[in-house]
């Protein structure tokens, strides 16, 4: 049974600035700029989905101070945009986790994160993080919002609607990935192939935009 379900996409870009463009020229929808990472030395742009989920546009912050540790997801050597991972909802992380590494599955270690919105706003949240990262980005993280403002609430647009039409997986070996997956209790169509790669199609006013 599906317990944790998709909440946003993460798209790794060496520039904001530029990918935000790009999507709006593809789209017919420009990506809201979210905010910056405290202690993370990156910002992001949020592009809301019909319904809840989104796309999180992530990059190195050229105007906020270097972080004392790697920036995540290969920020700080990435040269061209790669759809780097996912995140799964939780309403109780700390439950979802325990449970997880029960059936045999470690997330990683539950964190306490924040950014500063546009308007000043402090956005708080948790999620894990794993050093060992397992499948390259295929299992996902996972993410709980508690009492904040999710980020489709603060830059959804009614009138310019995107759509995540599909959202699939690559590996050389699925069912190590489907095991992890069933641990967190998520669902991913995974297709065997040569190299690990997650693929998605969107679709917004203007035309659709494949990523991966």
């Amino acid at each position: 049974m599906e317990r944790l379900r998709l909440d946003h996409l993460v798209y790794a870009v060496p520039d904001l600035t530029a990918a935000i463009a790009s999507f709006d020229s593809a789209l017919g929808v420009s990506p809201a700029f979210g905010g910056r990472h405290t202690g993370m030395g990156t910002h992001n742009a949020i592009l809301p989905f019909r319904g809840d989920t989104y796309l999180e546009l992530i990059a190195r912050d050229p105007d906020g101070p270097a972080p004392e540790h790697p920036r995540p997801f290969g920020l700080d050597t990435l040269e061209a945009p790669r759809l780097v991972t996912w995140a799964a909802r939780s309403r109780a992380i700390e439950a979802d986790v325990e449970l997880a590494r029960a059936i045999g599955f470690d997330p990683g270690v539950v964190l306490a994160m924040s950014r500063e919105e546009p308007d000043g706003t402090v956005l708080n949240w948790k999620l894990t993080l794993n050093p060992t990262p397992r499948g390259d980005g295929l299992v996902p993280f996972v993410i709980d919002w508690g009492d904040a403002r999710h980020p489709t609430q603060a830059a959804s647009n009614a009138e310019d609607v995107c759509e995540l039409r599909s959202f699939s997986a690559e590996h050389p070996a699925p069912s190590s990935i489907t095991a992890d997956l069933d641990a967190l209790g998520c669902a991913l169509k995974i297709k065997e192939a040569n190299e690990p790669k997650l693929r998605a199609v969107l679709t917004g006013p203007n035309g659709s935009l494949s990523l991966s």
